[in-house]
């Protein structure tokens, strides 16, 4: 007996020094993953100077990388190596947060040299070349001295011509859709190197002759631009490649960008499942309020046309092309108090969100979005840009604003600013991970909005109630499924897009009939799905993680489970995939 319990103690004993030693060498690997992290987004930010601008890190701003053949050919050089990299820390030695950080890395290589090799963008969107948007950022970011952005501004304009002339070399057989994008943006961006340039200059305190030749750079970069689209303008293009993706590349972009735990075609049925189930629950809402809109009148006999009635009368109520901007202003201090009162999430007020104008160079995909300060300019403004009515016509402002109407101007604001973009991406900022800040996932990201829109409402929000309703209205949550219904759609109009040569007029009685959107909203969406792939799907997609994900914390913890608590803990993973976040969570 007294054999056997020493050799039993020596066993412990050993298997203790084992469980040691490993738990040393993990610490070990984990501490030189950092390193290497560390390491990694330095070189990053040399390849990617523009990335790495946008993100607030500014060392590189006066760097404009020409996009030639041979710096493609770099870029595939500098992703292979960080994937042989990558091999010599084993998952199995990492922590869970590291293990995250090692997928996005992965994920992130693997795509640009697939983006590179089998995508080739670079060849059929020509909407791919346009550097207005880092200049006029440099100017209108007060990250450093005026005469200090001015000087980046100056070298960095030195590469516009070259860059421009790359550009024509690459494209080839564009698509219709992407040329028509390109010559609008980058025609809407030459007031950066005019009026943007000459009003910074007129606040700088640089020499007369300074002031001078940085004129005569932005006239060069002028006329490289005017060039770049009077190319694409006369240039025969009588192969045009279609806009739409196609099953096989769509497939692998999908499983790239979105990283879910669904398959392309997985999140579509779901999709289209959820289509189903909002058309009950919104014809169950309008046989309620029936009655006291149509009092007297009877109900179409079909479902769909009678939630459009319904929604039309709703739609009615809407601000005023002028008031526009100015009611998105007035409504986000509302958002914030009834967050704080009903306790779902802490509001950083030293974050400053500044609603503008949309600027020139960013019209043409979407009416409404966020622009955040990246980890290394946390302190800097988060802007809610607002696309502007000024020269729409009235038929096409009406039936814009029936779209944005009362109700669902306040579920843009929930997605776009407070708690949902705007919110988030503060949180992203101060996730310990720089990895998790810079690659960022799109899902999680948009996931994030479209569920706080129904986290909102089923605290009690409405805007018409006040911050001590203890539910929504039936109006509102109508004219939430409506909404909701937008993310749903973009899933099922992206993918047939693009995989099932869905034709315009299908989307079209999609968007309109299905979806109950505005003609002006429909055909937006259309310009949008025919020059973006992918992308739409990823509100839905996100959505759908994130909701299952809390469910599942609910049923898990019981009454344990605490709101806010779920909400800032979830936040504090950064933008990582939700899969990953899931993992770490139910750990």
């Amino acid at each position: 007996m007294e054999l056997f319990n020493m050799r039993k103690l020596l066993f412990v004993a050993c298997a203790l020094l084992t469980i040691g030693f490993g738990a040393a060498a993990n610490q070990d690997m984990n501490s030189q993953f950092n390193k290497y992290k560390d390491k990694l987004v330095q070189d990053m930010w040399r390849m990617y100077p523009g990335w790495a601008s946008s993100i607030g890190y500014h060392n590189y701003d006066s760097l404009l990388p020409v996009p030639d053949a041979a710096a493609r050919a770099n870029e595939i050089r500098f992703c292979k190596s960080q994937l042989i990299e990558l091999k010599k820390y084993p998952l199995a030695s990492l922590n869970s947060a590291n293990k995250t950080d090692y997928y996005l890395i992965e994920n992130q290589m693997k795509y640009s040299i697939w983006s590179i090799e089998q995508l080739k963008s670079y060849e059929w969107d020509p909407s791919t070349y346009n550097v207005c948007g880092s200049f006029a950022d440099m100017l209108g970011n007060d990250y450093a001295p005026l005469e200090q952005r001015l000087k980046s501004f100056g070298e960095r304009m030195d590469k516009v011509p070259a860059y421009y002339s790359a550009a024509k070399k690459n494209v080839k057989n564009p698509t219709l859709e992407h040329t028509k994008l390109a010559i609008d943006q980058n025609m809407g961006g030459i007031s950066v190197f005019r009026d943007d340039l000459n009003n910074a200059l007129q606040k700088s305190k640089l020499t007369t002759g300074e002031k001078a030749k940085l004129l005569a750079r932005a006239t060069d970069c002028i006329a490289a631009i005017n060039s770049y689209v009077s190319w694409l303008k006369n240039t025969p293009n009588v192969s045009q490649r279609s806009f739409r993706l196609g099953a096989e590349l769509y497939k692998r972009k999908f499983e790239f960008e979105i990283q879910s735990g669904y398959t392309a075609l997985e999140i579509f049925h779901k999709a289209e499942a959820h289509k189903a189930e909002l058309h009950s629950k919104m014809f169950a809402i309008t046989k309620q309020l029936w009655p006291k809109y149509f009092k007297g009148m009877a109900m179409p006999a079909n479902e769909l046309a009678a939630i459009n009635e319904m929604i039309g009368v709703l739609s009615q109520k809407h601000v005023k092309p002028e008031e526009f901007q100015e009611a998105i202003e007035k409504q986000l201090p509302f958002l914030v108090n009834f967050i704080k009162q009903k306790d779902l999430l802490y509001i950083d007020p030293s974050k400053p969100l500044v609603v503008r104008r949309e600027p020139d160079y960013m019209a043409g995909v979407a009416g409404a979005s966020i622009n955040a300060p990246g980890p290394y300019d946390k302190n800097g403004n988060t802007y809610y840009n607002v696309g502007s009515l000024d020269g729409w016509d009235k038929e096409k402002a009406e039936s814009y604003l029936r779209e944005y109407n009362h109700y669902i101007l306040q579920i843009l604001n929930i997605h776009e600013a407070i708690p949902g973009h705007y919110t988030q991406l503060v949180y992203a900022n101060q996730s310990p991970s720089i990895i998790k800040s810079i690659l960022g996932n799109n899902a999680m990201i948009e996931g994030w909005a479209v569920y706080t829109e129904r986290m909102m409402l089923e605290n009690g929000y409405d805007g018409d109630l006040g911050s001590d309703a203890k539910e929504a209205s039936p109006e509102m949550w109508l004219m939430y499924y409506k909404w909701n219904l937008r993310s749903t759609c973009n899933t099922i109009l992206d993918y047939k897009v693009h995989t099932m040569q869905m034709s315009r007029e299908d989307a079209m009685k999609l968007l309109v009939t299905e979806a109950f959107q505005q003609k002006a909203e429909a055909e937006g969406k259309w310009k949008r799905v025919s020059v973006s792939q992918v992308q739409l799907c990823c509100y839905f997609t996100g959505y759908s993680e994130i909701y299952a994900l809390r469910e599942e914390m609910k049923n898990k913890l019981k009454e344990k489970f605490n709101l806010k608590k779920f909400h800032e803990q979830f936040l504090s993973y950064g933008s990582a995939p939700v899969k990953y976040i899931r993992q770490a969570m139910l750990e």
